[in-house]
């Protein structure tokens, strides 16, 4: 199906420039150089807590998936359902009653949840053609949608997991054979499922840990190499599972215990302060407040962590007096191009609708965290506000879609589905100073 996209009054222009700005110094030229972000709002319709690039038409240019719905790149302003797009709602807005297409959000004044809260890309039939993976309501189904290269009509639909639980899973390689795979939790088990030769059929299924009776909205998980032996660990919030040196016969993995938190988003093991030891980036409650990494040390030959929270819930517990709630998404990409990555997140909008959580109709904010390192070992995460006016779902994407070499987002949430295309220019000192956000603390 082919439409043009029809936005309402408040996506204005289809592009708008953001007022925000990042700066950092240009090592070739020595000017300062400011990073912006132009806004475009590809609809205002809820229909999906994340999105993804991809390239579905075959035409060189990175394309959008956002629900039911891919749209055309490099302007998305032409959209093809490729799934089932006929679920409406009514609610009250402005204590008016009012239909609109997709599910309850910010359209009206009540909560309502998709059937789409991750997405991703991949050429899953090894067709050459770029296939639609989707990992839905916590507890239900994992399925993908088969590229008919062009064809019409509704993509061909596959179950690839039947029960995908946590709130953060995601689709990477966790075994180490150059292949994706989905990690979740799964009738009670930590694991991952890897689609087999046909990838029509379900996918096989490994545990790889005890059955510990993990719960479908279970919070915070994540894949990294915790102890630096080349292999992927998971990370969930009460601690890391360690990979063994064989997965032949599906082992459990060594648990070590820790606690990330209370329940956050994505988990990052990365190596924060250049130390050469990976530490574990977190919120600490993806329905209250904190973002923090945490500091990998040795004792006696034994992994232990230390704190550091950065973002919390008061003005005063952050260096540049940053604070938001609901931090359900979190990406780590290297955003201004330093060769240290960033992370990138915000508040998601309406978690349990505008009565819920703390703070549910705050100012809907997106950020990138740039990471400085300092000599002694200590870092700064500078924040840098990318929009005041979407914040994120369940999930966040920073990619270059466009191969200009700068990392832009991507966010699908209740409040609509957003690309913020990055750029950047050459300014004078002045200008690159009065960008620069100041601190409120020594």
């Amino acid at each position: 199906m082919r439409s043009p996209i029809l936005p309402r009054a408040l996506l204005g222009a289809a592009c708008l420039a953001s007022l925000f700005a990042a700066a950092l110094p240009s090592h070739a030229a020595g000017k300062p150089v400011l990073h912006t972000f132009t806004k475009q709002q590809l609809t205002d319709e809820f229909w999906s807590e994340g999105a993804a690039f991809g390239d579905f038409n075959h035409d060189g240019k990175q394309d959008v998936v956002a629900g039911p719905y891919w749209y055309e790149g490099p302007d998305f302003k032409v959209r093809h359902a490729y799934s089932d797009a006929s679920h409406r709602s009514k609610s009250k807005k402005n204590g008016q009653d009012t239909e609109f297409a997709g599910y309850k959000g910010w359209l009206g004044n009540e909560n309502e949840y998709s059937a789409n809260f991750f997405a991703f890309t991949r050429d899953l039939n090894r067709d050459g053609w770029d296939d639609i993976l989707i990992l839905g309501f916590p507890g239900a189904e994992s399925f993908w949608y088969e590229n008919p290269k062009g064809g019409a009509g509704p993509w061909k639909r596959h179950v690839a997991l039947d029960v995908t639980d946590n709130e953060s899973p995601t689709f990477t390689d966790i075994t180490g054979d150059g292949k994706p795979e989905i990690v979740c939790s799964s009738k009670g088990f930590y694991g991952y499922a890897e689609p087999g030769a046909d990838p029509t059929q379900p996918w096989k299924w490994h545990s790889l840990s005890p059955n510990k009776n993990y719960h479908k909205f279970t919070h915070g998980m994540g894949v990294g190499d915790v102890n630096g032996d080349g292999r992927m660990d998971l990370l969930e919030k009460d601690g890391w599972w360690e990979q063994p040196a064989s997965l032949a016969g599906d082992p459990v993995w060594k648990f070590h215990p820790f606690a990330f938190g209370t329940g956050g988003a994505q988990m990052h093991a990365y190596d924060v302060n250049g130390d050469g030891l990976n530490d574990v980036i977190t919120s600490i409650s993806a329905h209250g407040y904190g973002l923090a990494w945490y500091e990998q040390y040795r004792e006696g030959g034994e992994i232990k962590f230390r704190e550091h929270i950065f973002v919390n819930k008061m003005p005063n517990e952050n260096d540049y007096g940053v604070h938001f709630s609901q931090l359900h998404a979190i990406d780590l990409v290297d955003m201004d191009g330093d060769g240290l990555k960033d992370i990138v997140t915000g508040k998601r909008f309406w978690a349990h609708g505008p009565d819920g959580d703390p703070e549910p109709n705050a100012t809907p904010l997106l950020y990138w965290f740039q990471l400085k390192r300092n000599a002694d070992k200590t870092v700064d995460w500078i924040p840098h506000q990318i929009d005041d006016a979407s914040g994120t779902g369940t999930q966040v994407m920073a990619r270059d879609y466009n191969g200009d070499g700068k990392p832009d987002v991507l966010v699908g949430n209740k409040h609509g589905v957003f690309v913020f295309t990055q750029s950047t220019k050459k300014v004078t000192q002045a200008e690159y100073d009065a960008a620069q956000p100041k601190r409120v603390r020594p």
